[in-house]
Formats: C-alpha cells, sequence, structure tokens
C-alpha cells in the first residue's frame, strides 16, 4: 500500500516534469545566466563604488547634474528601472545560487526612494554582507568602504 503511493507519487511528478519540460528548461538556463551575470557584474560594480560613498551627505545623482534636465530625467529613470531589475533578480537569487543580497543591496543603491540611505546603512552594516563587500574590494585593491559612526540612542 505504502509502495503504491510511492508509485503514484513518482508519476504524478514524472508527468508533471513533462508537461512543463520547456518551461524547466527556460528557468535552468535562466538561473544559470542570472548566477553567471552576477559572478561578473556584481564584482564589477561593488568595486566601482567610491569608498566614502555612505559618508557623503547626498550623494544621489552626482552623476547627471551637469546634464540637460530632460536628459537628466530620462536617465534617473533608467537608473531605477535598473536598480528595481537588480532587486528582482535578487530576490530570486536569494532562491537560487548566486549572490543574492548583495545584488539586492545593488539594485537599492541605484534606486531614489524616501529613507532609502537609512535601508542602505542597515543592509551595509550585516556583517555577511560588509564582509563580502570588503573582500571584493580588497582583492580589486581598493579601499573597504567607510560607514558612519553610529549614532548613539538614549
Amino acid at each position: 500500500m505504502v509502495s503504491d503511493m510511492h508509485g503514484e507519487l513518482l508519476l504524478g511528478i514524472t508527468e508533471w516534469i513533462q508537461i512543463y519540460r520547456n518551461t524547466l528548461e527556460w528557468l535552468g538556463f535562466w538561473s544559470l545566466i542570472t548566477f553567471v551575470g552576477t559572478l561578473v557584474i556584481v564584482p564589477f560594480l561593488v568595486v566601482r563604488v567610491s569608498d566614502d560613498y555612505f559618508l557623503a551627505e547626498n550623494p544621489k545623482d552626482r552623476l547627471f547634474r551637469s546634464q540637460h534636465p530632460a536628459i537628466r530625467y530620462v536617465l534617473l529613470i533608467l537608473k531605477n528601472v535598473l536598480g528595481v531589475m537588480f532587486v528582482l533578480v535578487g530576490f530570486a537569487l536569494l532562491f537560487l545560487p548566486g549572490q543574492g543580497l548583495i545584488t539586492i543591496f545593488i539594485g537599492f543603491m541605484l534606486m531614489d526612494f524616501p529613507r532609502k540611505r537609512a535601508l542602505e546603512l542597515r543592509i551595509i552594516r550585516q556583517t555577511s554582507i560588509l564582509k563580502s563587500i570588503n573582500w571584493m574590494r580588497a582583492r580589486a585593491r581598493r579601499p573597504p568602504l567607510r560607514l558612519p559612526r553610529r549614532k548613539k540612542s538614549r
């Protein structure tokens, strides 16, 4: 009786795999692409962040200030869309192989939203994330990120 249940379960799983074979192949392909992509893109971006990024009062949009306002807004929209894409891929990488938390963090750094700085500092102060980022930076011979001192609570 138990072996019949296992047999039916195995048959059901096999049928499900056959039905969704195309979808599973695409998911596997994109999982591999995002894994390899994050292995290349994430370190590339992490080492290019200035070591005083978190010390600056308002580092937002330094690159776009000299642009014409119309171009600046288009670039800001594209930067935010790219940030959302990084967050979504990072979320998927929490369940797939890859650097999910760091990818999410890069997405947040690209986006503009209220209280962004507080969220960035909360994430970067996670020991595992800061260690991983500074390890990548050290391998690229870049100085570690400098963080502002925590405000003392009363």
